[in-house]
């Protein structure tokens, strides 16, 4: 993804942020405003630097983007951007919610910190897992993390749980899906039951049965999804180790990837 901020994704991050404040009456620096952080946060969200290497032309230090990143996660910022561009996306009628997909992925968590365990699938070093669970057509719903080493089917639960509510259109609005796919690795009865209870259909492909599930040609759109959000290079390697600034960062990856695909369908 490019790494100069679009204007229109600028415009939908700026009008949730508060006013900044004017310098008091014994004056003092003029804050850095909005506009301006919001480009370095899109830096390093694109580019993948570290919050030390961001380039003073920029007129903003990383740590004062990590601070506002930060603050704004507290504040649910990133969050309702993701959620308006979804009510675009409903409102288009570009969402299909009666059928989701959950997948996971891990990345190397540089330093470990919050979330992040010794990974399975490299060499122990610490880690964190992302488990994102997407529409019919891959558009990313929800995303969370945690440590590697936590096995997947402890996730879709908690994960089908933050389903969200999209309004956008007249009637009321989907709580939750009607159907779920995910790979033999949330293969469990117990959760196959909860879901049935919340009224979902589970199909999930079982452990060593023969591949023919047909179920591939359905989970293909989450695999896309994924590989979208890792192109977003400071997905790839979890350098902060602060709960708060990685819940940001997946907030903020999703309103991303929402907003190229609402962008794309105008």
């Amino acid at each position: 993804m490019d790494a100069q901020l679009p204007d229109a994704f600028l415009n939908y991050v700026v009008s949730f942020l508060p006013p900044q404040a004017p310098p008091g009456v014994q004056g003092g620096r003029k804050p850095i405003d909005h506009a301006t952080v919001v480009k370095v946060i899109w830096f390093v969200l694109t580019v993948g630097c570290r919050w030390k290497d961001v380039p003073c032309e920029m007129g903003c230090s990383g740590e004062t983007a990590r601070t506002r990143l930060k603050l704004w996660q507290e504040a649910n910022v990133w969050q309702k951007v993701h959620r308006l561009i979804l009510r675009e996306l409903q409102r288009k009628d570009e969402l299909q919610l009666e059928t989701v997909m959950i997948d996971s992925v891990q990345v190397r968590a540089f330093g470990g910190g919050d979330r992040s365990g010794p990974s399975p699938v490299d060499r122990r070093k610490p880690g964190t897992k992302y488990t994102v669970l997407v529409d019919a057509k891959g558009t990313p719903l929800v995303m969370q993390s945690a440590a590697a080493n936590v096995s997947d089917h402890c996730q879709i639960l908690s994960t089908v749980v933050l389903f969200p509510t999209i309004g956008g259109k007249p009637g009321r609005p989907r709580v939750h899906p009607a159907t779920l796919y995910a790979d033999a690795g949330y293969d469990s009865e117990g959760t196959r039951d909860i879901l049935r209870i919340l009224g979902i259909t589970p199909l999930i492909r079982r452990r060593k049965e023969p591949h023919g599930s047909q179920l591939g040609r359905k989970r293909w759109v989450v695999e896309r999804t994924i590989s979208w959000i890792k192109g977003l290079r400071r997905m790839r390697i979890r350098y902060d180790r602060h709960a708060t600034i990685i819940d940001a960062w997946n907030n903020l990856a999703l309103a991303a990837i929402c907003f190229r695909i609402l962008n794309n369908t105008a």
